[in-house]
Formats: structure tokens, sequence, C-alpha cells
């Protein structure tokens, strides 16, 4: 081999061999960004929605260098659990997309149940005894009467953080929905977030207040207004009384409003700014 190819030959390998070292820098300078966690968060969708609405969040969490690892847990109409996809007991920040299959259930105490039957199928599969969970509109509900049902169960995976984005926690003002989902009218709150009025399911959470635990969980309401204090669908004085039922025993409780066009209920969750603040909450060091 001529003088002239053994150089070339050499330069390549150095290339090469700085491609891969670059390489490696690069993810390892990005995993130090995020806790090195291996509490799954899950994603919860709304009503009428499926798993596809998680999808945007998941992925901006996926490339800025969160996790490798996604799984889908499949509810069906009867409740039974089937998950999808590939996750390891020492999986680094592991997401699950939770897709109901009944997407439309106004018995709020299935959610509850479902989102149980969930955690119990991590818990039994992969030894979870921590976990995340962020909701988006009727995904909220899940989050929610899971508290109402497993706050004090040691034997249950205890929430950590928990994301609320565009909750409707005391009813939507929409007039065809039934009394018990309906918000109020005249709906005010006063500077503990507590409801002058409430409908009959935001009664039942308001035993959050003693079940919730004592300084466990840290919480993020996220708010969308796109003039008028609602994001289209919510009025912001529905989702802010959140307040009420967590904050004084939540380890943290704060409120992110979002403003524009992007703020609207259904764009919330594809929202990059919104991106942004919930990978800085849920994994951010």
């Amino acid at each position: 081999m001529s003088k002239r190819a053994t150089h070339w030959l050499s330069a390549i390998i150095i290339l090469i061999i700085v491609g891969i070292v670059g390489f490696a820098w690069y993810n390892q300078h990005r995993a130090n960004k995020f806790v090195q966690s291996t509490t799954p968060t899950l994603f919860f969708h709304g009503g009428g929605s499926s798993y596809h609405a998680e999808e945007h969040m998941v992925n901006a969490a996926k490339k800025a260098g969160v996790t490798k690892t996604v799984i889908r847990a499949n509810v069906d109409k009867n409740g039974k659990v089937t998950l999808h996809g590939t996750m390891h007991k020492n999986s680094i920040n592991p997401i699950i997309e939770v897709n109901y299959e009944n997407n439309r259930q106004f018995d709020f105490n299935k959610h509850g149940e479902w989102a149980t039957a969930v955690v119990k199928e991590l818990r039994d599969q992969y030894g979870v005894k921590k976990i995340n969970m962020v909701g988006h509109s009727l995904g909220n509900i899940s989050i929610m009467y899971y508290m109402l049902q497993n706050a004090n169960n040691k034997q249950m995976p205890q929430l950590q953080k928990e994301v609320n984005m565009a909750g409707h926690f005391d009813g939507l003002d929409f007039k065809q929905l039934p009394a018990p989902m309906r918000q109020p009218a005249d709906l005010k709150l006063d500077k503990n977030g507590k409801p002058n009025h409430m409908n009959a399911t935001y009664q039942q959470m308001t035993a959050l207040r003693h079940l919730y635990p004592k300084n466990q969980v840290r919480v993020l309401n996220i708010i969308g207004d796109i003039g008028g204090h609602t994001d289209g669908t919510v009025k912001n004085v529905s989702s802010l009384s959140l307040k009420y039922l967590v904050a004084d025993r939540a380890k943290s409780y704060q409120v992110k409003v979002f403003h524009g066009k992007n703020a609207r209920h259904s764009k919330l969750h594809n929202n990059p700014d919104v991106d942004k603040i919930l990978i800085k909450f849920l994994w951010g060091k």
C-alpha cells in the first residue's frame, strides 16, 4: 500500500473514532441534563381520544434524550390491560402511553379502576414502586380517582409527580352534560381555590383534601387561556379549582398558564412550549 493510501486510511479511521467518541459524549451530555430514574411516567388521554394524543409530548421527551423506552398500556372496554412494547426493570425514565378503548366513559370511578389496573400490571410485571402521571382533559380524572382509590394503599406504587393539563375538575360549561359533570353556574373561587359551588363529582373529589399524601407529590397544573379565561373548552376557573383539592397536602403546587392559539384545549398537548415545561418538571435536574 502506498504512503498516500496509508495516510488516507489512517485519516478515515481517526475520523470514525472521533465520530464515535463525539456521539457517545453527546448522548451522555444529553442524559446528564435529566434525572436517571427507573420511575415510569404514565400519560392519560382525553375524552373521545386515544394514545395518539400523547405522542407529541412523548416524542418530544425522547428527542430531548429523556428516555429510550416507550410502551403502550391498552385498556379494553372491560378494563383488561395489555402491555405492548419492551421495558426492563432498569429502564431509564420509561414512558407508558395509556389507551382507553372506551374513551367516552362518564363514570369517573371507572377511570380510577382502569388507571389502577394499569399501575398494578406495571407493579406485577416490572416491580414498579413509584410513578409519575400526566393527564389531559378527561385524562386528569384517571389521576384524581386513582388517588381517591389508592392514596393510602401501601401495596400500590406511590405517585411522585403529577401533571394536570386542561383539567375540568369542577365540570364543563356544557348544558347537555349530566349534572354531576356540568360546571355550576356563576362559578367562582376564593383565595384557596375553593369553589363557591361544587358539582357532584367535585364533591366526591374533596375527599382528597384528607386522603392526598402529605408532602409526597409535586403537582403542576397547566392551563390554556386563548382569551376570556378559557382554553375554548374548559374555563380556567374549573381548572384552577384543583388547588383546593391538593395544594395543602402536596409537596409543591404550581400553575403555568399558556396563551395564544396553541393554548387552545385541543392544542395544549401539541404545544412545544408545554413540552419544555413538562420535560423540565418531570425529569429536569
